[in-house]
């Protein structure tokens, strides 16, 4: 039974290394989500560098719209509309107790010192590494 599961765990990391690369566009991860991450500098400052470029009344208007788009955000966000994150959450959770190396990757988004810690402890035993990703994917955010 030892060593059915350790196949598994190992052809699911040969799985996961190989398939990397197409993983990494499909899988978003908390680093490059658009809500929570910093535009790039250059693009950053090419868009200040437009902004500046407009009229008086134009810039007023865009900032008149961002703060529309912003406010409706927020109250899509507190009636509940935007619900997607705590449903990958609950994915994430039940992975976790499954397969908890993947549920580290994909909440990484990477295979990085995280992903080999559960490995570790997953072999090891298994409640130490449903437990290390437990903290790993419930822990705060980067």
């Amino acid at each position: 039974m030892r060593s059915k599961i350790l196949r598994l765990v190992f052809l699911l990391t040969i799985t996961l290394v190989c398939m990397q690369p197409a993983f990494s566009t499909s899988v978003p991860t908390n680093s490059t989500s658009s809500a929570t991450s910093e535009p790039a500098p250059k693009t950053l400052k090419e868009a200040l560098k437009e902004f500046k470029s407009l009229s008086r009344s134009e810039r007023k208007s865009r900032l008149k719209e961002a703060k529309k788009q912003l406010k409706k955000l927020k109250a899509d966000k507190k009636a509940g509309k935007l619900s997607k994150k705590e449903t990958e959450m609950w994915l994430l959770i039940i992975l976790c107790i499954l397969l908890p190396p993947l549920a580290v990757y994909l909440h990484e988004g990477e295979i990085n010192s995280k992903f080999w810690i559960s490995i570790v402890l997953t072999l090891l035993f298994w409640i130490p590494g449903v437990i290390y990703a437990l903290i790993v994917v419930l822990g705060e955010d980067k």
